[in-house]
């Protein structure tokens, strides 16, 4: 059974840090490009960044670059992405997703809030 789990979300201030994690099981994790996808209220998903399965080639929204970092841990899983300088307009449910070819999997996501 396919799953991914996510964690790490929470109430954060600005200019603060965060770093979630997805777990995966039930398909061969470092086959799969791993992204994490985000979605504020009344907003659609967005994608936020993607990285490749053996971890060689990452690539981010404008929006978060140079503040957010995708890693993979293939022995364990588990793609993370590290959250700093954290603002407002970063509150939004945060979804991690593995595809390979037709194969297309989501998680239950995670709420991220930034405020003061």
């Amino acid at each position: 059974q396919v799953q991914l789990v996510e964690s790490g979300g929470g109430l954060v201030q600005p200019g603060g840090s965060l770093r979630l994690s997805c777990v995966a099981s039930g398909f061969a994790f470092n086959m799969y490009v791993m992204t994490w996808h985000r979605q504020a209220p009344g907003k659609e998903r967005e994608l936020v960044a993607t990285i490749t399965g053996g971890g060689t080639t990452t690539n981010y929204a404008d929006s978060v670059k140079g503040r957010f970092t995708i890693s993979r841990d293939n022995a364990k899983n588990t793609v993370y992405l590290q959250m700093n300088s954290l603002k407002f307009e970063d509150t939004a449910v945060y979804y991690c997703n593995a595809r390979r070819f037709a194969s297309d999997y989501w998680g239950q996501g995670t709420q991220v809030t930034v405020s003061s």
